[in-house]
């Protein structure tokens, strides 16, 4: 099992509008590209405040690597993760991708 987390510091001027459309959009993922098997997004809710300014994500679980890998080149990915670059402060030194083997 793979989870694949993702860590995003979106633009200050994103509205909470926009932030869940993108959660919608990552997560209309699940029911378009097979093998995820669950997927979820939101803001960070840590009390710790060790964020780093990145205060959103998303989590996706595959059951294999397999998976996880026909998700990254699958055409519906590409396009949300398209639109998520396009809303981080300082396009990819906005994000954090950080799989872990479970």
């Amino acid at each position: 099992m793979i989870l694949h987390c993702v860590f995003l510091r979106l633009k200050a001027a994103t509205t909470a509008e926009e932030k869940e459309a993108l959660y919608r959009d990552v997560a209309s993922l699940k029911s378009v590209i097979p093998g995820v098997a669950s997927i979820k997004a939101g803001p960070n809710v840590s009390p710790e405040h060790l964020d780093g300014g990145f205060l959103d994500g998303f989590v996706v679980t595959f059951d294999t690597t397999d998976a996880r890998d026909r998700y990254l080149a699958h055409p519906a990915h590409r396009a949300v993760s398209e639109r998520i670059v396009q809303s981080l402060d300082g396009g990819l030194a906005g994000i954090i991708v950080y799989d872990i083997e479970m």
